[in-house]
């Protein structure tokens, strides 16, 4: 399941465990191509925020190209990657950070 982010649920989303936040436009071609590949991973927590709607989310962590993923452990940043990737490629980026 994806969830969205906004300012409301950001920081309770991202401050335990470890999820994936992708960042997103909707005007973004590749943003549109991965978001199938993201529904397919059901084993991982993701969540999305829409840059166009929380610019504030997108300001703080510095986000300037789209997709943008940042792989939260326990509220803090563990990973950063951007560009379109393939289920395999962001299921062993996630599992790195497994304990």
């Amino acid at each position: 399941m994806i969830e969205e982010l906004n300012n409301k649920n950001f920081k309770s989303f991202t401050s335990g465990g470890l999820k994936l936040v992708e960042f997103y436009a909707r005007w973004c071609g590749f943003c549109q191509k991965q978001k199938p590949i993201l529904e397919e991973l059901t084993n991982i927590i993701v969540g999305t925020v829409d840059i166009d709607e929380n610019p504030n989310i997108a300001a703080e962590y510095k986000i300037s190209g789209y997709p943008t993923f940042i792989l939260f452990k326990n509220g803090k940043e563990a990973a950063r990657f951007s560009g379109l990737h393939s289920k395999y490629d962001l299921i062993n980026r996630t599992m790195d950070f497994i304990s």
